[in-house]
């Protein structure tokens, strides 16, 4: 384990914990990780799973799929464009042979699941290189651990270096030497590093060289080969620094740079004279060349240089920009009706009327500038800054010269984020046959001169891979925010892929309904809610009717939900925009508290908290940099606090806002709250007074997760996150008197960042903890955790949620959707740790006339499953019998038992030898006869299950109900079909 960067006063390790005393002094800043104990802590992982008593329950994914997560890169196979690979920013790697209809993954189990960029091989056995960390540099762009090769198609993956540089651009490959191969690293995002640049090896990566270092702020996000010579290369490098506050996205180290020795060495070619933009507002660039006229180049740029001052046109009525540099005077001057109309348009509250604004100003109270600051907005300041946003340039001689090809603005197409986006591409049949990729997808005809939207419908307009099939023009494979989309006629219509379960969620809820529903909000697709019953498949195709529906558009946050009646809904999108809905009466309202007049505007985190009182549900409160608390569901707001932060920075991320909010269930006002700058608050009296209680915590970092006790007024667990600091501990913390000390806990943890902290509601000791690599559980307080990731890939856990009432753990992944884990057996654990044997009970099974039957010939046969779950309290062979009631011994079998939970599969099924014995005295219609497919079942009746270990012995009985009567005039039973499994699964 990675030494701690902070050193508490006192210190001690009782059975793994460790308890922290007040810091006399705030210690320093968060350190970025290095690579090894990260590396290390994917050993420390695996070993968390192979020693898991949990590692045999199973999770299932509940989807949904029909809204897909952000891609980051295509790779087609030009001979055969039915198969190619998909890399998700956080859902791992997957590769279709049916041109998008199914996928398989490819890259659940390695040290990281996000990907920047991938290279196939296809002249040379298909070899696959995986670039891991992602390329966009968002909120959410999860750092990696170098580069991966594999030569099994996926099966099996070799680390292959570059763990240092965090953020993979590109990988070129040589055309004809497979040891050959360019990497272009854009290094750390939080934090400068050398680790950047341009990287080659000539022996598959045993070792690298780094050809090109610009700074240690600057990394190559782009890299191009000339298809005619391999000697020539062209990187684009990208100066960008982004910090929890603020995100640095252009500068003077961007630029072109090009190689004519194979990338041994580089000269920049951007510079002042050449024509392409220089300096400062240099942001990310996208290359293109064209594979007919290997000089003839293409780059996009997001040029963060601020636009002219425009001829300002004749307009009607008050703006924003009118009120900044206005006296008092002219305030009081202007028309009462044009004031009343500025304020209603731009949903002041009603309390500031004409009259009485005049009035404030009159007064002193404020300035006529409060009416423009009033507006300040971080989600208008991602679209209305003025920068002059994305621009194509074009080389006829090899980068030496640039022109823009375009004489006005590519308006809405980079707003003031294209960092985001990037990618350009050229037909490889047209010279003049363009796509730029950003909101939305633009291509033009005429080399860059004119642009028209593509988008179509059932197309995400958030973009950034794209394959143009270089042997027939207008056959596009696209990749945006929302998978993937397929188009034969240049985009006039599309055909999305969207089977993969990879969905982002931030969020994710439970209501109380029967069956109970599950909510999530997911990046860049919305708040959506669906049964927690569904599993994936095609059904939804005949019926019309997908089991999800989406509530709300933008990014998706956090949701709250009124299990009075299950019918009101507290969700929104970023920065605090949201709304109150009413599935029920079909309303929605807008909720989101206001500053006053005269006061600076309140911060609002990207993904803003709420929560709703478990002891009264028309209360609601809501976190800004301050706490409110709404007593009427929303309809108005009390800060119940002052500033829980250590206040804003500047910058262009707003920052010094809170984080996460959690009111005690056992008492009413007991309220905590984490910021975004490392404070956490209590509030033990509903808000009249506030204590400080993180002063013995390490500073400065995100927390990330406050939850109070179920059983304990006094508990709380605290989880703090560096992730923006690429600093990679796991940090998880309890306090059993309100904050006033803390233990560590969870030190056997990997350095992993944790995102959340849940406790059992059934037992204090069960916590499970989400971090950015997984899902683990720890059975004793948080002494000692261990994985809990059966069926679920390492991907990145933000959210869970306890359905108390059915006992399953909701599990909401940044990647790969929404999985649910039975709690059943977790919650009885604590008390079977001593026993050598245990045997769970079984539900009851409904005995079925067509278990071993089938409709026709050419169907499957029905045959029941059921699973038999046990605990063992040593790994080892286990022996199965399964009893009649009169102890007759109807079926043996033996099954390999890890230590911990297992589960045994039966197909309810007699041995032959043991049905001849069975039917000996007993009459015709008792006796037991196999089925058409030659097996004999169980008939109604009660049966013991036997389970035996080196001496031990452990029973359950078995119920095989019998079927419902039904009268003939019934029909076939709902919603079954002949040949069709009815239950036993």
């Amino acid at each position: 384990m990675q030494t701690p960067w902070f050193r508490p006063v006192q210190v001690w390790l009782p059975a793994l914990l460790m308890s922290v005393a007040v810091l006399s002094a705030r210690a320093q800043h968060p350190t970025p990780t290095p690579a090894e104990p990260r590396l290390r802590g994917f050993d420390q992982r695996r070993a968390l799973i192979e020693g898991s008593l949990v590692r045999n329950l199973e999770l299932h994914n509940i989807g949904p799929t029909v809204m897909s997560g952000r891609v980051v890169d295509l790779d087609v196979n030009p001979a055969d464009p039915t198969t190619f690979y998909v890399a998700y920013a956080s859902g791992g790697l997957w590769k279709t042979t049916t041109n998008g209809i199914a996928f398989t993954p490819l890259f659940d189990a390695e040290a990281v699941m996000t990907l920047g960029d991938i290279a196939v091989d296809w002249r040379h056995g298909e070899t696959i290189w995986a670039g891991t960390g992602e390329n966009n540099s968002s909120r959410s762009s999860y750092a990696g651990t170098g580069v991966y090769r594999s030569t099994d198609g996926g099966a099996t993956w070799v680390h292959r270096g570059l763990a240092e540089t965090q953020r993979i651009g590109r990988i070129v490959l040589h055309p004809d030497d497979p040891n050959t191969l360019w990497v272009a690293a854009l290094g750390p995002l939080y934090t400068t590093s050398p680790h950047r640049g341009v990287y080659k090896t000539t022996d598959g990566g045993a070792t690298w060289t780094q050809t090109l270092f610009v700074d240690d702020t600057t990394g190559v996000v782009d890299l191009v080969l000339d298809p005619t010579n391999p000697d020539v290369l062209y990187a684009a490098a990208w100066h960008r620094l982004r910090r929890p506050w603020d995100f640095i996205e252009s500068g003077g180290g961007s630029g072109i740079y090009k190689s004519t020795d194979g990338g041994n060495t580089w000269t920049r070619l951007t510079t002042p004279g050449s024509g392409f933009p220089t300096g400062a507002g240099v942001g990310r660039i996208g290359l293109a060349v064209f594979p007919g006229n290997p000089a003839l180049l293409y780059a996009l740029l997001d040029n963060q240089d601020r636009r002219p001052p425009e001829e300002e046109e004749a307009q009607e009525g008050l703006v924003r920009e009118d009120f900044l540099g206005m006296t008092r005077d002219a305030l009081l001057a202007l028309d009462a009706a044009l004031l009343e109309a500025y304020l209603r348009d731009n949903r002041f509250p009603a309390k500031y009327s004409a009259q009485r604004v005049r009035e404030m100003v009159e007064r002193g109270e404020i300035q006529p500038a409060a009416l423009a600051e009033y507006l300040d907005d971080a989600n208008a300041q991602l679209f209305d800054t003025p920068v002059i946003g994305a621009e194509v340039y074009r080389s006829d001689d090899g980068g030496q010269t640039w022109r823009r090809t375009h004489e006005d603005y590519i308006d809405n197409l980079y707003y003031s984020y294209g960092y985001y986006f990037g990618e350009i591409r050229v037909d490889a049949r047209n010279p003049d046959k363009l796509y730029l990729l950003g909101v939305p997808i633009l291509t033009s005809d005429d080399g860059g001169r004119s642009f028209r939207s593509i988008n179509g419908d059932n197309v995400h307009v958030d973009h950034h891979a794209l394959w143009v099939n270089p042997a027939r023009s207008g056959h596009l494979v696209l990749g945006n925010d929302g998978g993937v989309n397929i188009s034969y006629d240049d985009g006039a219509t599309w055909f999305k892929a969207n089977t993969p379960s990879v969905g982002q969620f931030y969020a994710v809820q439970v209501d109380d309904a029967e069956p109970y529903r599950v909510y999530g909000g997911l990046q860049d697709n919305g708040v959506w809610v669906g049964p927690h019953t569904y599993r994936a498949s095609y059904a939804w195709y005949e019926e019309g009717d997908y089991p999800y529906d989406r509530l709300l558009g933008g990014d998706g946050m956090q949701v709250e939900v009124d299990t009075r009646t299950n019918d009101v809904v507290y969700t929104g999108f970023q920065f605090g925009n949201y709304v109150r809905i009413d599935r029920a009466a079909g309303t929605r309202t807008r909720i989101q508290p206001r500053h006053d007049l005269g006061e600076r505007p309140l911060r609002f985190n990207w993904q803003t908290p709420i929560h709703l009182s478990r002891h009264n549900q028309d209360i609601l409160y809501l976190g800004a940099n301050r706490l409110f608390r709404s007593l009427n569901r929303g309809d108005d707001w009390t800060a119940i606090s002052g500033d829980l932060t250590q206040g804003g920075r500047e910058g262009d991320v707003p920052f010094g806002t809170l984080t996460t909010i959690d009111e005690s269930p056992l008492a009413f006002g007991v309220l905590y709250t984490g910021s975004d700058d490392g404070l956490v608050h209590v509030t033990r009296d509903g808000g009249v007074t506030w204590a400080r209680i993180s002063d013995a915590l390490p500073p400065d970092l995100w927390v990330s997760r406050v939850e109070a006790s179920h059983h304990d007024t006094a508990r709380v667990y605290v989880t703090l996150n560096g992730y923006r600091d690429d600093h990679f501990e796991a940090y998880v913390y309890r306090s059993d008197d309100y904050g006033q000390t803390w233990t560590r806990l969870g030190l056997d943890l990997p350095p992993e960042p944790v995102n959340v902290i849940v406790e059992d509601p059934t037992d204090e000791r069960l916590l499970y903890v989400g971090t950015d690599h997984g899902l683990y559980v720890s059975i004793d307080g948080g002494a000692r955790f261990m994985a809990m990731m059966g069926g679920m890939p390492h991907v990145p856990v933000h959210d869970l949620k306890i359905q108390a009432r059915a006992k399953d753990l909701i599990v909401g992944t940044h990647g790969r959707s929404i999985y649910v884990a039975d709690l059943e057996h977790v919650q009885a654990l604590l008390d079977l740790l001593d026993q050598p044997l245990h045997a769970f009970d079984l539900d009851p099974v409904t005995y079925r006339e067509r278990w071993g039957t089938r409709a026709a010939a050419w169907m499957e046969y029905v045959v029941p499953e059921i699973s038999l779950p046990y605990f063992a309290g040593v790994a080892g062979t286990v022996t199965i019998h399964v009893d009649a009631a009169d102890g007759t011994r109807l079926r043996s079998w033996t099954d390999a038992a890890e230590r911990g939970l297992n589960y045994a599969t039966y197909d309810l099924s007699v041995a032959a030898d043991r049905a001849e014995a069975y039917n000996r005295d007993r009459p015709e219609e008792a006796r037991l006869s196999a089925a058409d497919n030659g097996v004999v079942y169980l008939k109604p009746g009660t049966y013991t299950v036997v389970f035996e270990q080196a001496g031990a012995t452990a029973r359950t009985t078995l119920t095989v109900e019998a079927p419902p009567e039904r009268t003939g005039a019934e029909g076939p039973e709902p919603g079954t079909e002949p040949g069709e499994e009815e239950d036993g699964k």
